[in-house]
């Protein structure tokens, strides 16, 4: 292969540096050839995503704020000015302030509980209003969820919260913009050793727990859940919306550990 996203564009969104479950995806679009676009929030995220989006070809970065409108209208409008047109956008975005993902949920304040919602699924539901307007022909819009939207995990907090609404503005949004032959999809891997997963407590305890009795005894990998994304946002993908689409090495299946770790 190294096709498959030939003559496609799209946005990503998320990019924090290598290890960026983002940046899994868009190195799987890039080698299917996509060409592609990158957001990134302020001076210093911008100086990371750079380098990377130089080395799949990309010089196309805009700077996003998702909690300003004007941010958001003025990277749309850029995009739209450049190309035109998008035919996939990746959302991996999504925060919570990392005190309150070492505590009780209980405890949860309303403020982050706000800003947590805002951020990680309004945000979802913005970028998709914006994207309409850009995929006249439809398209594809992928975000990233977790298994701790409908199963309780530790510290996971109201990131649980937050993740359980994103996946159902997916299916909402998958209705919305069905019509217009625009599908949306989640991806929910099991904890992956990234930035944004490092902020939770009890990260490498749940990352060795889920690596030692998920059924093929081991997390997923940048490249499984890029290739994923690569089959959702081709042509391959243009009967799947709406789902949320685990790549967790079979962990989801389980009701209790291994017998071994009983």
């Amino acid at each position: 292969m190294a096709d498959l996203m030939k003559g496609k564009r799209g946005l990503v969104m998320g990019v924090a540096n290598d290890r960026s479950i983002a940046w899994g995806i868009a190195s799987a679009l890039a080698a299917e050839g996509a060409e592609l676009a990158f957001s990134y929030q302020g001076e210093a995220f911008g100086k990371r995503v750079a380098p990377l989006a130089a080395s799949v070809g990309s010089e196309l970065l805009v700077d996003v704020d998702v909690n300003d409108d004007a941010s958001m209208d003025a990277a749309f409008a850029k995009l739209k000015s450049e190309w035109g047109s998008l035919d996939f956008i990746v959302h991996a975005i999504a925060y919570s302030d990392k005190s309150e993902l070492a505590g009780r949920f209980v405890n949860t304040t309303r403020e982050n509980f706000k800003n947590s919602l805002t951020i990680s699924c309004y945000s979802l539901i913005d970028v998709a209003r914006r994207a309409e307007e850009l995929m006249p022909e439809g398209g594809s819009i992928i975000t990233l969820t977790y298994g701790g939207s409908n199963r309780v995990t530790p510290f996971y907090n109201v990131m649980g919260v937050a993740k359980a609404a994103l996946e159902s503005a997916v299916r909402y949004l998958a209705n919305d913009l069905g019509p217009n032959a625009i599908r949306v999809n989640a991806i929910s891997p099991g904890p992956m050793k990234t930035l944004a997963g490092a902020a939770i407590g009890g990260a490498r305890k749940t990352y060795r727990h889920t690596e030692h009795n998920a059924p093929l005894r081991h997390n997923a990998t940048l490249e499984a859940v890029g290739g994923t994304a690569v089959w959702l946002a081709s042509d391959y993908g243009n009967c799947t919306t709406g789902e949320v689409v685990k790549v967790d090495a079979g962990y989801h299946v389980l009701g209790m550990p291994q017998s071994e770790n009983l």
